[in-house]
């Protein structure tokens, strides 16, 4: 079940409502990662706190540990991790391709090795769609490959073509109506391919569609390159989705550009590195400047972590290596991209993104002008 209205406009830039079976997401929206059924360090009422309630696990990891069909039996994801609001699977696709010399391509699917046991696999477009299905979340994702950004044009184009027969025969196993299904473009820097793969897709018809194989490795500006020129031409009624990027400069330029829908596992992995975002730009907290500073991570930021804990005390946490630190700087970056996208969408309904959106960049790089 998927019902998306776009509500406002503001060049590309658009807000929308996308009406799920268990949640109303305003869009555009940010979604944090739970690869393991858990987005790492916080509980469900914390992710509930820091997210519009529209969070991402990853089908490969949950395929081989615990197991799609204990999922099933245990409720479904929802009910296995307490999450009673919603939920993206991805396809498994991303994981599998970056296995790389462990992995084979045929028309059938993937062959491939479990990176940890050793023990031989395969994944097909059904087989995915089975265990998504099995999962249970809301949305689900197509079975792709995603190529190296750099491959070379005539590959791009022949895993394009096998994507597109995947996409087919997922679509056909997909038995569980309640869950929306989306299609995800691919084809590197090439644009007549990514515009093929697009009308493809729309023919196949899908709930939603998603931008693939960007932020895989190429510049900022190869992926903006792409980004500004195909997500324009997605069709105005589903929801757009820029898959794995999450910085505040991306999710400025994907908003731009007329994306709905963002992940990222990017907060959460430089929280745990001592990273935290600020209004001026990111800070390093276990530096040496934060020793003694008695102001929060970010002024004028209303997380409950800002509200009540000092950078010194933060750095301290750190740096005596206690579990908590990298939980509040968790929830606080998370926290931060929430505020950044309702600010996003504010901006759109007054017709001021572009504005917004300069203002916003100019602040966030102080730091890099006075570290």
């Amino acid at each position: 079940m998927l019902k998306f209205t776009v509500q406002t406009t503001d060049g590309n830039a658009r807000t929308g409502i996308m009406e799920l079976a268990r949640q109303t997401v305003p869009t555009p929206v940010f979604m944090p990662v739970g690869t393991q059924a858990t987005v790492k360090l916080l509980d469900p009422d914390e992710v509930k706190d820091v997210s519009e309630g529209l969070i991402l696990s990853n089908t490969y990891h949950l395929w081989l540990q615990p197991g799609d069909e204990i999922v099933r039996d245990q409720g479904g994801l929802h009910a296995f991790m307490q999450w009673p609001h919603a939920l993206l699977t991805d396809s498994g696709g991303y994981q599998v391709f970056s296995l790389q010399n462990a992995r084979k391509i045929y028309e059938e699917g993937v062959h491939f090795r479990h990176h940890k046991s050793g023990e031989k696999l395969v994944l097909t477009p059904e087989k995915s769609i089975q265990i998504q299905n099995n999962l249970g979340a809301d949305i689900i994702m197509s079975f792709d490959e995603c190529p190296p950004f750099d491959s070379p044009y005539a590959y791009h184009a022949e895993s394009l073509e096998r994507t597109l027969r995947w996409a087919k025969r997922g679509k056909a196993a997909h038995a569980r109506r309640d869950q929306a299904l989306f299609g995800i473009i691919q084809g590197g820097p090439h644009m007549d391919l990514r515009r093929h793969s697009l009308a493809s897709l729309v023919e196949i018809g899908f709930d939603g569609y998603a931008i693939g194989g960007l932020s895989v490795g190429e510049s900022r500006e190869e992926m903006h390159t792409a980004l500004y020129q195909i997500a324009p031409e997605m069709p105005d009624d589903a929801p757009r989705y820029l898959m794995g990027v999450g910085t505040p400069e991306d999710l400025l330029a994907g908003v731009e550009a007329g994306v709905d829908m963002f992940d990222c596992v990017n907060p959460t992995r430089i929280a745990r590195h001592g990273v935290a975002y600020t209004f001026e730009g990111p800070i390093t907290i276990k530096n040496k400047p934060y020793e003694n500073a008695s102001e929060p991570l970010a002024e004028g930021c209303t997380c409950k972590v800002c509200k009540r804990y000092s950078r010194s005390y933060i750095r301290h946490l750190y740096k005596a290596q206690e579990s908590l630190g990298p939980r509040l700087v968790s929830y606080h970056n998370l926290h931060f991209l929430k505020t950044l996208m309702s600010h996003i969408r504010t901006a759109i309904e007054e017709k001021r993104f572009n504005a917004f959106k300069a203002d916003f960049l100019k602040t966030y790089e102080t730091l890099k002008k006075h570290p």
